[in-house]
């Protein structure tokens, strides 16, 4: 197993550099657990206490992928103070990280058209939080006539909720 994790490391490295932009981006995306913590962090997520209990995941590992995902530019980090006084951190999404709604989507619209659920359950919808309608592809909105941008999509999971969650947007970054 530790060989195998390595061998990943190593395998990732060698495209993040590439002339493939779907090497560059797999670098930065294709870990376990990362395009859910995006996912997560979409809806609004920005705590790692809260990523840790929707997700399930291990704090070691959760911990080293908000730090390449905040290196990587998709997450920034804000510091906070906890009910204790104590210094913890948020994580917010950067504008690269907002630009990742379409590949969530698609994703979304792939695993609806490709997988099954172990229990049946009714689709995930991408709203037009606007005017209520399910977008079509490219965030379109038929109903409008025109494409939703980023502040007015929001996600209906009915398997979680009956109500449509807004998408955050990206936080203002400081000046590097």
């Amino acid at each position: 197993m530790r060989q195998e994790a390595v061998d990943t490391r190593e395998e990732r490295s060698s495209h993040a550099g590439g002339a493939c932009p779907i090497g560059r981006a797999s670098s930065v995306l294709g870990d376990r657990w990362v395009l859910l913590i995006m996912r997560n962090a979409t809806l609004g997520s920005t705590r790692f206490d809260e990523f840790r209990s929707e997700l399930g995941i291990a704090d070691n590992i959760l911990s080293n992928r908000l730090g390449r995902l905040v290196e990587a530019g998709l997450l920034t980090r804000t510091p906070y103070r906890d009910e204790s006084g104590r210094g913890r951190h948020e994580y917010r999404l950067t504008g690269a990280g907002v630009d990742l709604l379409p590949v969530l989507n698609a994703l979304a619209a792939w695993g609806e058209a490709h997988t099954s659920p172990a229990e049946p359950a009714e689709p995930m919808r991408i709203l037009h939080a606007t005017c209520g309608h399910t977008l079509g592809a490219h965030q379109y909105c038929e109903h409008c006539g025109r494409e939703a941008v980023h502040g007015e999509m929001a996600w209906l999971r009915p398997w979680r909720s009956p109500e449509a969650v807004l998408l955050a947007d990206a936080v203002s970054e400081p000046d590097r």
